[in-house]
């Protein structure tokens, strides 16, 4: 009695059936998993965040910008205290080096942190070192802080950047309002406070960026956002030392991760950037699926060979 098995070509093609079976299955629940992540993200939005966040920005806001004044000179007489509790002037810290400058604020629950980390991230790949080839200057500009509060920010920075000989070259000050103020419009830092969590004024809203300044202590270079180029910053600083002014850079990385005043939670850019890419997810995922599932076909389209004994 004759018997009939399949030939390997059959075998292969049932193999690749059910591999292709198992595998569209867990691309599915890939794709469900994202589709859940992008309603979860949409369900934050619209519940959490409301109307005003999303389609109608608080007022307040209006306030909040970063104007580039480049080649400004900056109040080189405004008096302030170092970490140390010591009386300077602004103009202490020029007319050697360039000078990194960063105005932020030392109990900043969100942005000034992140602003910072990424300065000191930059910084850990330029070639130039704190002290020797320029200072870093920090300005609170919440004036009821103090140098207790800006020395221990020193000391975690300075630590998470890993030289500690370059300690003297990290300079964080604190200041009174008309000083803060001066600064701040030289430089064309708008910031406004609000209320906090416990409905007291504890906090701002304000932008993010850093400014290079010539040894002159004019303003070269504006640089926006959290996330700043070692390349980029390496050449600012460069140029910053030969009191050569740079060019404006686009305004659009100010406000990527705003922190919203009123609702004590990131913005809706932030959110967006989240929703894209679970979009972008579930979009890859879909062609991924219709690709191999063309290819699965055209196998399955070679012509069968006949049984044999």
């Amino acid at each position: 009695m004759k018997q009939f098995r399949p030939s390997q070509r059959a075998v292969g093609r049932r193999a690749v059936s059910r591999f292709r079976i198992c595998r569209l299955a867990f691309l599915g629940l890939l794709l469900t998993a994202s589709v859940a992540s992008f309603a979860q993200v949409s369900s934050y939005s619209d519940k959490q965040m409301g109307e005003v966040a999303v389609d109608h920005p608080s007022p307040l806001l209006n306030k909040v910008y970063i104007h580039q004044r480049l080649d400004q000179q900056i109040p080189l007489d405004g008096v302030f205290h170092d970490e140390n509790g010591s009386t300077v002037k602004l103009g202490d810290y020029f007319g050697k080096r360039p000078v990194i400058l960063a105005l932020v604020y030392y109990s900043c629950p969100i942005l000034c942190s992140e602003e910072l980390n990424g300065l000191v991230g930059a910084l850990e790949m330029v070639k130039f070192r704190p002290g020797k080839d320029f200072d870093i200057v920090a300005v609170s500009i919440d004036p009821s802080e103090t140098p207790d509060l800006a020395a221990k920010k020193k000391a975690m920075y300075v630590k998470r950047y890993g030289y500690p000989e370059t300690a003297a070259g990290w300079h964080f000050l604190t200041g009174q309002q008309p000083q803060i103020n001066a600064l701040a419009a030289a430089v064309g830092f708008g910031y406004a406070r609000v209320p906090g969590p416990d409905g007291h004024l504890s906090q701002f809203a304000h932008a993010s960026g850093i400014q290079l300044v010539t040894p002159e202590g004019k303003l070269a270079q504006y640089y926006m956002g959290v996330e700043y180029s070692p390349k980029d910053l390496q050449l600012g600083l460069v140029e910053a030392s030969h009191n050569k002014i740079g060019t404006p850079v686009d305004n659009i990385l100010t406000y990527c991760y705003r922190y919203d005043p009123e609702l004590n939670k990131h913005s809706l850019a932030v959110l967006r950037v989240m929703q894209l890419g679970a979009v972008a997810t579930m979009f890859g995922l879909g062609g991924f699926m219709w690709t191999n599932f063309r290819r699965d076909l055209k196998q399955e389209e070679i012509p069968r060979r006949d049984w044999r004994a």
